[in-house]
């Protein structure tokens, strides 16, 4: 479920509303395979991540908007509000961008250490580098790289789990 909610987030990047139901179904899954391998870590980082990108979204657009509007009314020109706002919006979409990515780093560096798939450990770090970057707007295509990591990892972890879970035991005779 995690693999298919992070390759929804990968597509998501040309159609926004298939990123929701990515991140849905990234949770549910990451929520499973904390449960799975009894680390709930996992799911309470991934699901962090989440609120500070939810706060980055709302926050941005409240200051984007009260900053145009505050520039309608003090200034009487809309483009000094508009332009201050967007300057304000951005960075702090920056700042919980770059907390989502900490966070998000934090839950595949866990299950890369659980589950043994080191691609984990590259795209949070790329997911992180990205968040960081994206002031020079490389990072939005580091980004975007890191989700197909993650994706690749996720469905590759299914079948590299299956083969190192030792056969069940002998009926008895």
């Amino acid at each position: 479920m995690a693999g298919i909610g992070a390759l929804f987030l990968v597509i998501g990047s040309f159609v926004p509303f298939l990123s929701l139901v990515g991140i849905i179904l990234l949770l549910i899954g990451l929520r499973d395979l904390a449960n799975y391998y009894g680390d709930n870590s996992i799911f309470q980082d991934s699901l962090y991540a989440v609120i500070f990108g939810i706060i980055g979204i709302v926050a941005a657009g409240v200051v984007l908007v009260s900053l145009f509007i505050g520039g309608l009314v003090f200034t009487g020109g809309a483009f000094l509000g508009f332009a201050a706002g967007i300057i304000v919006a951005l960075v702090v979409a920056f700042i919980f961008l770059i907390l989502m990515a900490l966070y998000f780093r934090r839950t595949f560096d866990s299950l890369a250490e659980r589950s043994g798939q080191g691609m984990f450990k590259t795209a949070g770090l790329l997911l992180l580098i990205g968040a960081i970057l994206t002031i020079v707007i490389v990072g939005l295509f580091i980004i975007f790289i890191a989700w197909i990591l993650a994706t690749v990892a996720f469905f590759q972890m299914t079948s590299t789990t299956k083969s190192q879970q030792p056969p069940p035991p002998p009926p008895p005779s």
